[in-house]
This record gives structure tokens, C-alpha cells and sequence, in this order.
């Protein structure tokens, strides 16, 4: 009989195993924009995922783990809820809803404003927005004038492919008018795309070792 598996040491902050432990990149961010990342399935034990760090740096960020969502999953509380996404009209699918204009009000009301991120592949994102009407509804926010994706380490197929804290970074640079304040955190993501290299880096140069 095989012996019982012995599961590796968890860091209780950010859910891996404590050799892989995240935290020295956590970046504590004040920000005025709620942030709700909704998080794919399949992203939960990603190793290459951004989402993790990015809950642990920003102090009101709430993630939620889901594919499909038929009511909403934030509260009526008077908030503006806008939802990252690309501009509607560049989408090609016929039965996905047109969504709201944006609130004309945000410039000046950053408190009072919630953002929500998908966090998953492009394919995936795109059918978590399909098979939630509830997402379908919100105001849309996209990107403006990008400077290049450093994340490196999972591939892109367009310019506005970034990763989830990049893209929620930005946005909320975009909606505070304040890029400073995102900076620290960015920064730190640079040193935990940097360890993620040096790991894949490591593991490739064991495996050519063992190979006859």
C-alpha cells in the first residue's frame, strides 16, 4: 500500500505552500475605488496568477471564485459599479447585451465607485461575461493609452491583454487620476514576475539534467 501523501505547509495569507509563499510582494495600496476581482475556477491555484497578490495589497478588494454569476454579487449601497472590459462595440458576439453608459458623474465621485475585474484567460473572461447577465448590465471601463504588459511570464494575444493587477492597477490610476499611488504595488509585481522566471528558469535546467 503506498503511503498517505503528507500536504505541503500552507501560508494562511495567500493560500500557497509556504516555499512558494507570495507575501514579501504584498504592497499595501490605499485606493478610493472599491475593486471586485471575480475570479475563474481554474485561476484558484494558478502559480503564475496575479489576482492573490493583488487582494493581499489593496485594502478594499474582495475576490470572489466563480464562472457564473445569475445574480449580482456585489451590494446595493448606492455605488456606481462599473465592470473592466473592454469597449462593447469591438465585440463581435451578436447576443451579448450593450451595456450602460458610464455614470456621468465618476470623475468626481472615486468613493463611490466599484470596479469589477474578471480574473481568468481571455477566452475564459469573455465566458464568465456571456453566462452572467448580471455583468452584462454594468457600465463599462476600458483601457486608455497602456504602456506594454510586463507580464511576461504567460502569453498575451493582444496589446490590452494584461494581467489582472496590471489591468486593475491602471484602471484605478485612470478612475483616481493617480498614478503615483500605484506605483510600490507595480514595482513589487516586477519582483514576483522576476521569481516566477528564475523558478520556471530552475525547473527547465532540472529537467534537461535528467534527460538522457
Amino acid at each position: 500500500m503506498a503511503p498517505a501523501l503528507v500536504p505541503r505547509p500552507q501560508c494562511t495569507a495567500c493560500l500557497r505552500p509556504l516555499s512558494a509563499c507570495i507575501c514579501r510582494w504584498v504592497a499595501p495600496t490605499e485606493h478610493a475605488v472599491e475593486v471586485l476581482v471575480l475570479q475563474h475556477p481554474l485561476e484558484v491555484h494558478q502559480a503564475k496568477g496575479s489576482a492573490r497578490l493583488l487582494h493581499l495589497s489593496l485594502a478594499h478588494c474582495r475576490l470572489v471564485v466563480g464562472e457564473a454569476f445569475a445574480m449580482p454579487v456585489w451590494p446595493v449601497d448606492g455605488k456606481h459599479t462599473l465592470l473592466l472590459y473592454p469597449d462593447s462595440l469591438q465585440d463581435p458576439a451578436p447576443d451579448l447585451r450593450v451595456p450602460p453608459p458610464l455614470p456621468p458623474e465618476w470623475p468626481q465621485a472615486q468613493s463611490r465607485l466599484r470596479l469589477v475585474v474578471l480574473d481568468g484567460t481571455w477566452r475564459k473572461s469573455r465566458k464568465m461575461l456571456y453566462q452572467s447577465p448580471p455583468l452584462q448590465q454594468l457600465p463599462r471601463l476600458a483601457l486608455r493609452n497602456l504602456p506594454p504588459s510586463h507580464y511576461r511570464i504567460r502569453k498575451a494575444h493582444g496589446p490590452d491583454q494584461l494581467s489582472t493587477l496590471e489591468a486593475t492597477c491602471y484602471a484605478s490610476c485612470q478612475l483616481e487620476g493617480d498614478t503615483a499611488r500605484f506605483q510600490p504595488l507595480l514595482d513589487a509585481f516586477d519582483g514576483f514576475v522576476e521569481y516566477l522566471e528564475q523558478a520556471g528558469g530552475q525547473r527547465n535546467a532540472q529537467t534537461d539534467k535528467s534527460c538522457p
